[in-house]
């Protein structure tokens, strides 16, 4: 098992973040009696609700898996759904630690752990449904990009006709979860495709290679505990060190590492894209 009472922190944390995330607590909770929660903030991005104090004590946590950004502990009677926000972090601490002024709640187990939720920001959220799968924040989400669902032919029925440009287009939750800012710009380099390039116009080859590139990119992030930005630490306390492979994203004007161009940025949808306009067409 992970060292305890080691923080999973992000400053905006994607796909690669929130796996590791999980990963990390998994080990300690999955099988574990939930005791008792601790509930010392509600008012979160969405107020923490009562179902949490009635339905998670006395259960047992069968699994602890992940849907989007979403971290999904599961019980015999539904799921807490705990999402990171923009600041959040998880991290298992003995249940007697004193909280600090940002943690916001805990569940606490029979083993005398207890899974702490530090959200300074508060824009993450803690939430319960029976059917997690029906959920209104989850229900019209599109497949995972890990899954064998997402593919090639997927994504290239999805893009025909759309004239959105790709890297919008791949940033779609309802077309792909999780592939976000960072890792589409690194994912677009990959496959040498422009981030401008109308989704609609790509050729099936080179949408396959998008999906390959997508693939690649984030479970490299995964292998590599994610991207540090500022400090995120995994749940053995190593810091992700995917940032010293980026390729484009955060690199405007330094030399492209495939043919020395520079890097350039553009704002798409109000985020910072990254790319070569050499390599990328």
């Amino acid at each position: 098992m992970p060292a305890i009472n080691q923080t999973i922190v992000s400053p905006m944390p994607e796909l690669p973040e929130v796996e590791t995330s999980r990963r990390g607590i998994a080990p300690w909770i999955e099988n574990q009696k939930v005791s008792a929660v601790v509930i010392r903030e509600r008012r979160l991005r969405w107020p923490v609700p009562t179902e949490i104090d009635r339905n998670l004590p006395g259960r047992q946590i069968r699994s602890v898996r992940r849907r989007a950004k979403y971290i999904l502990l599961d019980t015999d009677i539904g799921s807490a759904m705990l999402h990171l926000g923009m600041s959040g972090s998880v991290r298992i601490v003995d249940a007697a630690e004193p909280a600090a002024k940002h943690d916001h709640f805990d569940i606490r187990f029979d083993s005398g752990k207890a899974l702490r939720f530090r959200d300074p920001r508060r824009f993450g959220s803690f939430l319960w449904s029976a059917v997690p799968e029906d959920h209104d924040l989850l229900r019209n989400l599109g497949p995972e990009p890990l899954s064998p669902e997402f593919n090639g032919d997927y994504l290239w029925r999805k893009s025909r006709g759309r004239q959105v440009t790709i890297k919008q287009f791949v940033m779609n939750a309802a077309v792909v979860v999780g592939v976000g800012n960072i890792y589409a710009s690194e994912a677009l380099f990959a496959a040498g495709i422009h981030p401008k390039r109308a989704a609609g116009r790509i050729s099936a080859k080179r949408v396959s290679d998008l999906v390959d590139a997508i693939k690649s990119v984030l479970d490299l992030a995964i292998r590599a505990g994610g991207t540090t930005l500022n400090d995120f630490h995994g749940s053995d306390g190593e810091p992700g060190y995917f940032k010293q492979q980026l390729n484009v994203y955060g690199r405007d004007r330094m030399p492209c590492r495939n043919c020395r161009t520079p890097i350039r940025a553009v704002v798409l949808g109000q985020r910072s894209t990254f790319y070569c306009h050499r390599c990328q067409r």
